[in-house]
């Protein structure tokens, strides 16, 4: 692939949008940097906060730990932890440089705030609003459509900034995700100048690898990875504990940063780390892992964009699959090998839930990747799924805006009712 080609620029780009650095889960960080934009337009502490949000938001910011909080979990304690630690020009890693001195602050601001929490009604699955009060002046940040994307600001009735969420997803500087394929996929990870890629992958094989180790390490939620690899000690068992130990830690409040995919350290870590545990298994030289990665990323971009960042559908069964492809490059397969990893992949784990971030999603990404390596495995011993199976279409470009649509389309009624189920008891 030319190097100055429009799909080639359009490929660095998204990595470059897409592969960037992330403290904790992306819904919590995302609600405590909205709420540290807030406090910093105020300009003071503030005395109350009101807090909307999206069924999406509420579903994964509910059970999940939030980091430098002192395990503490909920919707009040990311938008107080962004108000009172963090620094709102720092993205997602809005509350990674915090100090004993603020911790304490923490828990004396939770105390004494007042919180108002409700429910948004928005066409945005990912949306929020945060508003911060002090004495009779406001201050009000809107996040929408992407965990950095502000799209409102407003102070004492004064309008600082407004965009429209739906355009600001669309403007003239987001690369083109349409332009990604399975065969321009391939191709650009094959003939890549990895120079131009270098940096992202490095960081990512560096940051989600120490998570990984860490939640191997220590004592993090349900231990899924340690109980994996208590079942054995093969090179599958090992890529599935590799990514559900770095989830381990991450679900339950680890402070060590994730290198994120999709809007997601989840899929950011299933895209990668067993990929890298059979590059470790095969031999393979630095090179030829950073080659699979661009597979196992791009291919995980290209199953979840056309479904959105949140949705009724686990996004780890598209990271398995990305990864399952990354494994298949690695065993020396081609396109066509990587084609069918893919629809295999998906005609099996399609369709399992998201119900919030939380402990169960380390079991979720073990069952991902192990159905990503069964893909190819079935390939390679000569097996496929046929257009016509199910959701099943011919050629993969068919099969994959299926199962987008699925997940987009099919289960809105199924995301609904899981919200319902998970707030009418709260």
């Amino acid at each position: 692939m030319e190097r100055d080609s429009l799909i080639y620029r359009t490929y660095v780009r998204i990595l470059e949008r897409e592969l960037v650095c992330a403290m904790g889960c992306t819904e919590p960080i995302a609600l405590a940097y909205c709420a540290a934009k807030a406090r910093a337009v105020l300009g003071a502490m503030p005395e109350r906060v009101k807090i909307e949000a999206s069924g999406n938001i509420i579903k994964n910011v509910k059970s999940v730990v939030v980091p430098n909080t002192d395990g503490r979990k909920g919707i009040a304690v990311a938008a107080a932890a962004g108000i009172v630690c963090g620094d709102e020009d720092a993205l997602l890693q809005v509350i990674s440089n915090v100090t004993p001195e603020s911790k304490a602050r923490l828990e004396e601001y939770l105390e004494t705030a007042a919180f108002e929490i409700l429910p948004l009604e928005s066409e945005c699955l990912l949306d929020m609003v945060v508003t911060v009060f002090r004495g009779t002046s406001y201050a009000k940040v809107r996040i929408a459509n992407e965990h950095t994307s502000i799209v409102l600001i407003e102070k004492d009735g004064e309008t600082l900034l407004s965009k429209d969420p739906i355009a600001a997803g669309s403007a003239s500087d987001t690369p083109d995700y349409d332009l990604l394929t399975v065969h321009d996929i391939y191709e650009f990870a094959c003939t890549c100048e990895l120079d131009d890629v270098r940096d992202v992958l490095e960081r990512q094989i560096e940051m989600n690898t120490a998570i990984s180790q860490e939640g191997l390490r220590r004592d993090w939620g349900a231990n899924i990875g340690k109980v994996l690899l208590a079942t054995g000690d093969d090179i599958r068992t090992r890529a599935k504990a590799a990514a559900a130990a770095g989830s381990d830690a991450r679900m339950n409040g680890c402070e060590l940063p994730v290198v994120i995919c999709s809007g997601s350290g989840n899929q950011g870590m299933t895209a990668s780390l067993p990929v890298i545990e059979y590059a470790k298994e095969l031999g393979a030289d630095r090179d030829e892992l950073l080659r699979a990665l661009l597979i196992s990323n791009l291919i995980t971009l290209h199953a979840k964009s056309g479904i959105g960042r949140l949705s009724a559908y686990c996004g780890a069964v598209s990271a398995g699959t990305g990864a399952g492809a990354g494994i298949a490059y690695l065993h020396g397969g081609g396109e066509v090998d990587i084609a069918h990893t893919i629809v295999n992949a998906l005609a099996i784990s399609s369709g399992i839930v998201c119900d919030g971030a939380k402990s169960s999603c380390a079991a979720k990404i073990a069952t991902a990747v192990d159905t990503g390596i069964f893909g190819f495995e079935m390939f390679r011993n000569g097996q496929q799924f046929y257009g016509g199976d199910g959701l099943v279409a011919k050629g993969v470009e068919n099969s994959i805006a299926n199962f987008a649509r699925l997940g987009r389309v099919g289960m809105r009624g199924t995301d609904e009712e899981i919200i319902l189920m998970m707030t009418e008891n709260a």
